[in-house]
């Protein structure tokens, strides 16, 4: 079996495998990215490189900084933090962007840090955007980042992974942003949860940089943690016109030249023609027409015309954000509101994806357009997209937005409600004051389908085992019959923030706000088997420890949110999926009605051969190899960093 494109990259990343063995989906793969970008959370992450006993950055042209997310705070504790985050990157040879130069991931494609066929990260959930360059773009957490800038390298399983195939042509009035509302909005079931997405499909060739930018983006409200768009020749015109940009102004030693960009380009991965994925979609961009997601969540999405004979009032407009505030967009905008005026009861505010965008829609006169027509201009960064700076939404106030996520509070108070559209739509409600087209688009129904695959077996071969781990965990199956187990009722928010709990209690305390009678019903050593999705919700460490810390020696379930998992090996907790395990015991146990069951089913889980046996019948796992084990055996990822560094 072949591998697809996000395999190869991985594998071209990855350090310390042995030679011959091809990487798989479900693999643990110690990976050296390109790139790694912080922004404003540097100053967090410098303190964490520090604790894990890190003096110098190992490769000080790996990291790279841009401050974003807070730059209309000119307080001086705010100073203070960016000028301790410019110091740390001068002391350390590290790329720097300050403050208003633009949103973190505009400036890394911008300035040919992301490149077809690299794997580059982002301490920042849509990194995923780096996909629309042919890049591997995908999140890490801080840990992670201080990982690399300590020893070059972080752990990464890689995750299932689903294609996308684009067909036909988007009609007169539909963008890249109904291109993605309309895949959340129509395949809304978590397909992708978890999962990498390669794009395909001849109707790629008609969707421009700017559009592929805002689809990648916002693959990561898809629940998805990867969104590449394969290498062709609007990637390799949008690279050469950056090169082009970098030789005018005089760059001494450009990121991007044409010699460089025809080097990437011969070494673009393609994927195999047996490659395996895990589901094929299928969307025909003909049928996609503008619409409106919302309000208070993405995957709710209602045709334009069908929204605007509501007139919902609007408070505020927004074209701003990582997501939409390229030069098309405002171009875009601008068309629609010129020669009018935004309604006198609607503010409506702009900022540029970057300094160079904003400086180039001058140039054009649309960013003059927009404030003829009364918007509001902020700088180049995040500012109301995360509810930091002017404009952000007071109680009782509805936005629209073309943002990337509308959840409660995200802009401001949890009492505002917030819709997305695209830039023109934006416009267009900014004048007529409540949710408008700028045009009659005709009704049309999304036209798309989804198959799955069944994985192919894995392979049978024995997995050698590092001293330190354990061969086999021997124990009761506790079956909780519950997907999209939240972090809160694993472990409750009002045990959160106690620094000073001590491990056993945190363990007594485990599961309760998902079931009253857990402490009662589970035992030492009892295997948990949960659903899928297992983990769900907030970042907090403790829904991994606690459940550790409770006797409970691994978790199984279908799938797990990917942070509760980097959590829970962070943490030395093994967790495994086994979704035929799971399909099994929901059904041997339909009609309990408990929360928690005990199964009375003894369960052996060895890990030489990636097998749990049950009563004689075997469920597959993916292997742990080398590098999750490590994690378990060496008591987790800072003693693992600790280890690196003291043998460095």
């Amino acid at each position: 079996m072949g591998q697809n494109r996000i395999e190869k990259i991985a594998e071209r990343f990855a350090v310390g495998r042995p030679a011959g063995r091809g990487v798989r989906s479900g693999d643990f793969l110690t990976i050296a990215p390109r790139h790694v970008m912080t922004h404003d959370n540097s100053g967090a992450v410098i303190p964490k490189f520090r604790s894990i006993g890190a003096t110098r950055v190992k490769d000080p042209a790996q990291p790279v900084f841009i401050l974003d997310h807070d730059v209309q705070n000119e307080s001086p504790e705010n100073l203070a933090k960016y000028a301790a985050i410019e110091e740390f990157a001068r002391e350390h040879g590290i790329a720097f962007f300050p403050a208003k130069s633009g949103i973190s991931h505009q400036i890394m494609v911008e300035e040919g840090f992301v490149l077809p066929g690299t794997f580059v990260v982002g301490s920042d959930s849509h990194s995923n955007l780096y996909g629309a360059v042919g890049a591997l773009g995908t999140p890490v957490v801080r840990t992670d980042a201080a990982a690399i800038w300590a020893t070059g390298s972080t752990w990464w399983q890689v995750p299932e992974v689903v294609r996308v195939t684009l067909t036909g042509a988007l009609p007169p009035g539909a963008v890249g942003k109904d291109v993605i509302i309309a895949l959340i909005g129509f395949f809304k079931g978590d397909e992708v949860l978890n999962c990498a997405i390669e794009f395909d499909g001849d109707g790629l060739a008609g969707l421009t940089m700017d559009q592929r930018l805002t689809i990648s983006n916002m693959t990561t409200e898809w629940g998805a943690l990867v969104g590449l768009v394969p290498y062709d020749e609007t990637t390799r015109a949008f690279l050469l016109a950056r090169a082009e940009a970098m030789a005018r102004r005089g760059d001494a030693h450009p990121r991007l030249t044409p010699e460089t960009i025809e080097r990437f380009e011969r070494d673009d991965p393609q994927p195999d023609p047996d490659a395996f994925y895990a589901k094929e979609f299928t969307l025909d961009l003909s049928s996609v027409t503008p619409h409106v997601a919302g309000p208070d969540g993405v995957k709710t999405i209602t045709p334009l015309g069908e929204i605007q004979e509501q007139k919902v009032r609007i408070d505020k407009a927004y074209l701003l954000s990582c997501v939409n505030s390229r030069l098309e967009d405002i171009a875009g905008a601008a068309e629609v509101v010129k020669g009018k005026k935004v309604a006198d009861h609607v503010k409506m505010y702009v900022a540029a994806a970057s300094a160079s965008i904003e400086e180039e829609a001058k140039r054009r006169g649309h960013w003059q357009a927009l404030l003829d027509a009364g918007a509001i201009p902020l700088p180049p960064g995040c500012g109301p997209c995360i509810g930091l700076g002017e404009g952000i939404l007071e109680p009782g106030e509805t936005a629209i937005s073309a943002t990337n996520r509308n959840f409660k509070g995200r802009m401001g108070s949890r009492d505002a409600q917030a819709y997305l559209a695209s830039p023109a739509v934006v416009a267009a409600s900014a004048v007529a004051g409540h949710i408008a087209a700028p045009g009659s688009p005709p009704p049309r129904e999304i036209v798309g389908e989804i198959r799955e695959h069944e994985a192919p077996p894995t392979a049978s071969d024995r997995i050698e085992i590092l001293e330190g781990f354990p061969k086999r965990i021997e124990g009761e199956l506790v079956l909780i019959p519950k997907d999209n187990l939240n972090t809160d009722g694993i472990y409750g928010k009002e045990y959160t923030y106690k620094d000073d709990f001590p491990p056993e209690e945190m363990g007594k305390v485990a599961m309760l706000n998902y079931d009253p009678r857990f402490q009662e019903i589970a035992r030492e050593g009892d295997l948990l088997v949960g659903g899928w999705n297992f983990g769900t919700g907030s970042s907090r460490e403790q829904a991994a420890t606690a459940l550790k810390f409770r006797g409970i020696p691994l978790v199984i379930a279908g799938s797990f949110s990917q942070t509760y998992k980097r959590n829970a090996f962070n943490n030395a907790f093994p967790v495994i999926e086994s979704p035929l395990l799971v399909r099994e015991l929901r059904k041997r146990f339909a009609a309990a009605e408990e929360a928690t069951i005990r199964t009375g089913l003894h369960a052996t889980v060895d890990f030489e051969s990636s097998r749990i046996t049950v009563e004689g019948e075997a469920f597959a796992f993916p292997p742990l190899g080398e590098v999750a084990q490590e994690l378990v055996a060496l008591s987790g990822f800072e003693a693992v960093l600790r280890r690196r560094l003291g043998a460095s």
